[in-house]
């Protein structure tokens, strides 16, 4: 009788053993993916303060192509218009007659 007694203590001591090492493998992995997970945040959040940063970048170089092109013409307009500059090869006619 106690033979049997010991047996199904001995079994049932083994089993309670695995669940308890399932269990604690279990808590490692998850501790485990909770770390990576956390360090991929880490990565996720400098990665898109650095695309927030060269897309600022993008938009004043693409403010300033944009300008340039408007202060070319400008600087183009003053440049004939106040100081009579032209272009090379480029003939001005100048009306000398009178505003009438």
């Amino acid at each position: 009788m106690r033979e049997l007694k010991m047996d199904k203590y001995k079994g049932s001591f083994l089993l309670k053993f695995a669940v308890l090492c399932f269990a604690v493998f279990i808590l490692v992995s998850l501790i485990g993916q909770q770390l990576q997970i956390s360090q991929k945040r880490e990565e996720l959040q400098a990665l898109q303060e650095q695309l927030e940063t060269q897309n600022v970048r993008n938009e004043e170089i693409q403010n300033s192509l944009d300008n340039s092109g408007d202060l070319a013409e400008y600087a183009e307009r003053r440049a004939r218009s106040d100081l009579d500059y032209a272009k090379p090869g480029e003939r001005v006619f100048v009306d000398v007659g009178g505003g009438s």
